[in-house]
């Protein structure tokens, strides 16, 4: 018996000596874990480049205590399947469209609205306005963390003839990307099909569209202009913004020391400062590489701008201010200056 005794109060302080030390690091990734960044964009691709700047700077700040690998071109899960994947907790990191997961999460819808914002820096700008810390903690409350804000601009490609005004989208076959751009533009006469922007190249080269709108890093990096004939360019007004932030899945970041998440945040608000220099770049640079391959390019004007704006009020604004809790209140607090 007294040996027995001895055996189970040995037990005992062996168990306890191990829960003390689990104990003292209870969510800790300490290198024995690769954490996934997963995007669907090409490496080519700025924002690829971005999420690898994103690995490296940790990596080297954290002494190789986290360690990260990023997989582009949706070669870990396709586009819109990372959100269930993140908010799962099997995916880790993202560069992450918000407004695919606005069937899950309607009010995504006004970061890829027609005219909401006017450039890459008012979007930036969404990380300290009320707009912003809204969108976060939606975020937070459906299972991911904004950690760097970045908005990429977009033009309108087309083949047969140009798309400058609202009225010249009747009878073409487009993709828009987002609910509410489908909206607007099949009130003026488009026929929509919705898809990622990683499957625009072979519905152009097929005939499943014959127009779409998509951000100028994904016009450069997925080769457009090889199947486009005609481009409205951003470079000087776009009515086509879209928020793509790089985020973390709610398990993960629960899962990091506190020190674990200071680096990660530091590193963040680091590179945004690079995301709006990417985006304002690739909004000149796409008309460019456009004309270097023969497409025909017309840069939007400020009064062409308005009209759309005017058309975006009407159809899209409306339509989420009517559908989506609390959606007059999101335009309004996107809208303020």
């Amino acid at each position: 018996m007294k040996c027995y005794l001895r055996l189970n109060f040995a037990v005992i302080v062996v168990c306890a000596f191990f829960l003390s030390i689990c104990g003292s690091v209870p969510n800790l990734y300490a290198g024995s874990k690769i954490l996934k960044i997963s995007h669907q964009f090409a490496e080519s691709d700025v924002r690829h480049k971005l999420a690898v700047l994103f690995k490296e700077k940790v990596e080297k700040l954290t002494n190789g205590e986290l360690k990260f690998r990023v997989y582009p071109a949706a070669s870990l899960y396709k586009p819109k399947a990372q959100f269930e994947a993140l908010r799962k907790g099997t995916l880790d990191f993202s560069v992450f469209p918000l407004a695919y997961a606005s069937g899950k999460v309607p009010e995504y819808d006004i970061t890829l609205m027609p005219c909401i914002i006017t450039n890459a820096k008012s979007g930036m700008a969404w990380r300290n306005k009320a707009i912003g810390k809204e969108i976060q903690a939606i975020s937070e409350k459906a299972g991911i963390k904004i950690l760097m804000w970045l908005w990429y601009g977009g033009g309108i490609g087309s083949k047969g003839r140009p798309i400058i005004l609202p009225q010249d989208v009747k009878g073409f076959k487009m993709r828009a990307a987002g609910k509410m751009f489908e909206y607007m533009l099949n009130k003026a006469g488009a026929s929509i099909t919705s898809m990622p922007s990683s499957e625009l190249y072979t519905a152009l080269q097929t005939g499943v569209l014959d127009a779409c709108l998509t951000s100028s890093t994904s016009f450069i990096s997925y080769r457009l202009y090889e199947q486009l004939e005609y481009f409205n360019s951003p470079e000087n007004y776009a009515i086509w913004y879209m928020a793509e932030p790089f985020v973390v899945s709610m398990k993960t970041w629960k899962k990091l020391t506190p020190k674990q998440r200071q680096v990660i945040e530091k590193v963040s608000l680091e590179l945004e400062k690079k995301g709006i220099e990417d985006a304002e770049k690739a909004n000149a640079q796409v008309a460019q590489i456009m004309k270097e391959h023969g497409v025909k390019v017309h840069a939007m004007t400020k009064d062409e701008w308005e009209k759309w704006r005017d058309l975006a009020v009407k159809t899209s604004w409306k339509h989420f201010a009517k559908k989506v809790k609390d959606g007059q209140k999101l335009i309004d607090m996107a809208t303020k200056e």
